[in-house]
């Protein structure tokens, strides 16, 4: 038996699809750059992704945080600490810093401005590491945890996770009627 929701799934999936076909577009460069190599290929993606992150953040209105398309997913709140919380651990191992020196992330209860302003720290930790990415370090080993994986590895994977996140932050401003800002002109 169906779902009364899978026509909504439906809808996710396909505004999902398209949202990453977007951000993808919006962090490829117009014209190739002086400026080349796997370090720097990393580092324009997120930056890319950090710009529509933040600038989603943004736009949703306060009393938007609490949104959630249905019961049984994510807040728009919660998107954006799960953004918080992955990159101050990918990031942080990539920095070499303590688990326990970095920034808390707020409830998902907590307003807006505290959980803009852990964002704003993960970003902080994330600028840090992918600065310090060289040709020469890409391949050396960093421990997550009981993990051991190369830095581009990391990296990479926070993009990645980054924009899956940032798919659906667009998802939920489109369902809010508000254009996210990879299309924005």
């Amino acid at each position: 038996m169906a779902s009364p929701f899978t026509p909504f799934r439906s809808t996710i999936l396909a505004s999902l699809v398209m949202a990453a076909a977007l951000t993808t577009q919006a962090q490829s460069p117009a014209a190739p750059s002086a400026a080349s190599g796997p370090e720097k290929d990393v580092l324009r993606s997120y930056n890319g992704l950090k710009a529509n992150i933040l600038k989603s953040a943004d736009k949703m209105p306060a009393d938007g945080y609490s949104y959630k398309p249905e019961p049984d997913v994510r807040t728009f709140a919660r998107v954006l600490n799960h953004v918080t919380e992955a990159q101050l651990h990918s990031c942080g191992a990539l920095n070499g810093t303590a688990p326990d020196s970095l920034p808390k992330v707020p409830p998902e209860t907590a307003d807006k401005s505290a959980i803009v302003s852990a964002l704003q720290a993960s970003f902080a930790e994330c600028d840090k590491a992918y600065a310090a990415l060289t040709s020469a370090n890409l391949m050396e080993n960093v421990s997550m945890g009981q993990a051991t994986r190369a830095r581009v590895s990391i990296a990479w994977g926070n993009v990645a996770h980054d924009n899956e996140q940032y798919s659906a932050l667009a998802l939920y401003l489109r369902l809010k009627g508000i254009a996210p800002p990879s299309t924005e002109k």
